[in-house]
């Protein structure tokens, strides 16, 4: 029995020896074909610098600086109308007139009120004196002094209230002519003349400034602290440009002076404004287009060859290569194209070294073999492996 046990113990020890023997030759047998194949020659290149201004664009909406509903403050017919719709007014002009009879009656009775209890609080007053002297030298009774006191005060505190009954029907008399509180252009009217208007029950017109204008726009957090980074600051004044819906370019520029205190949680914006000035009106309240905001100072941004930029379905990408001479696939944003160079915005960094040259033959993940220029031929035609690669890349793309 024990013979038995022996014999299948040596037999599982033999299989799995032959197993990592026959594991070893393979591998050792992949090598060297791989180190048959011929490396692919690529050309690379040091990620540079240039000082650039930094500039970051949003969605813009125009705000008037001021915008006022005009209403009315107390009931009545609506008399008078002295505008035209879209005029510009000034602060204090009369805009509409309520039927001021009403109030010229009630000014009046609240005027003769105020009269007579002024007639009344003299005469208490002198009475009060007098009967303070009586008292004195003790001609009256205490009691007889101090009911004139108290009538004395009584017809005081009457002559304030119709105090102010009559300052109250005044001012009601004054809200009969409706004043712009702000200049700007005047917007439609919305009640006509002859018409019943009453108090708070809506508004009448609307006002809005218009120079200057208020440009405002989100900008997304990460963007803001990049613009902050390069000025050193948040608290600085930047210059902003407003490009219209139709592509078009607003000819004056703005000041970015305001940014919100806090972080919209929802969409992971900041909320900027920047001030315009409008001497042509072109401006106009409510009206969406782009706003550039610019950095007060220069910042190093990298920059590399265009030729070194390919494109697929995921965007842009390079191939970064490291100490080893082995090429990796990253995907860039790119900032700016100028001409033969390409500013990059995010994905490699300055110093860098990245392939220029043999693109079409690298195999991400395997050695390459770095030169200092290509044949013209060989940049067209890849080697034998390079192009079975790509067929094995296109086949295990189609079966996923």
């Amino acid at each position: 029995m024990r013979k038995k046990i022996t014999i299948i113990i040596c037999v599982v020890f033999g299989l799995i020896l032959l197993r990592y023997c026959v594991t070893a030759f393979n591998t050792h047998m992949t090598k060297v074909k791989m180190k048959k194949v011929a490396m692919p020659e690529i050309v690379v290149d040091t990620v540079g610098s240039k000082d650039i201004i930094k500039s970051f664009e949003s969605p813009a909406r125009v705000v008037a600086k001021y915008q006022v509903n005009v209403e009315a403050r107390i009931d009545g017919y609506l008399l008078h109308s002295y505008f035209k719709e879209g005029d510009f007014v000034k602060a204090g002009q009369v805009l509409f007139e309520i039927e001021p009879q009403e109030y010229q009656y009630a000014l009046q009775q609240a005027q003769a009120n105020m009269k007579s209890a002024k007639a009344k609080q003299i005469y208490y007053d002198k009475q009060s004196a007098r009967a303070k002297q009586l008292v004195d030298h003790d001609y009256i009774a205490k009691a007889d002094y101090d009911n004139a006191v108290a009538q004395r005060d009584s017809f005081r505190a009457d002559y304030q209230r119709t105090l102010g009954a009559y300052n109250d029907a005044r001012r009601n008399l004054g809200y009969t002519r409706i004043k712009a509180p702000v200049s700007g252009r005047i917007g439609m009217i919305t009640v006509t003349v002859g018409n019943y208007v009453r108090m708070n029950a809506g508004s009448l017109t609307t006002i809005n400034s218009v120079n200057p204008m208020y440009v405002t726009f989100p900008m997304e957090a990460n963007d803001f602290n990049e613009l902050v980074r390069i000025d050193g600051s948040a608290n600085v004044k930047r210059r902003v440009e407003y490009i219209f819906s139709n592509g078009k370019k607003y000819a004056l520029e703005g000041v970015q002076d305001f940014f919100d205190n806090k972080v919209d949680p929802g969409s992971g914006t900041i909320t900027l404004r920047a001030t315009f000035p409008n001497d042509n009106y072109q401006l106009m309240a409510g009206d969406y287009g782009r706003a550039v905001v610019y950095a007060t100072k220069t910042d190093p941004t990298p920059v590399i060859p265009t030729k070194a930029i390919q494109e697929n379905q995921e965007g842009k990408y390079i191939y970064i290569v490291d100490k080893n001479n082995i090429p990796k696939l990253v995907y860039i944003k790119v900032l700016e194209h100028q001409g033969d160079i390409t500013l990059i915005k995010d994905g490699i960094k300055i110093g860098d070294r990245i392939a220029v040259g043999g693109l079409q033959q690298i195999m991400p993940g395997m050695p390459a073999k770095i030169v200092d220029a290509l044949p013209e031929e060989n940049v067209k035609k890849p080697n034998i492996f390079v192009r079975i690669w790509r067929k094995l890349k296109r086949l295990i793309k189609g079966n996923k």
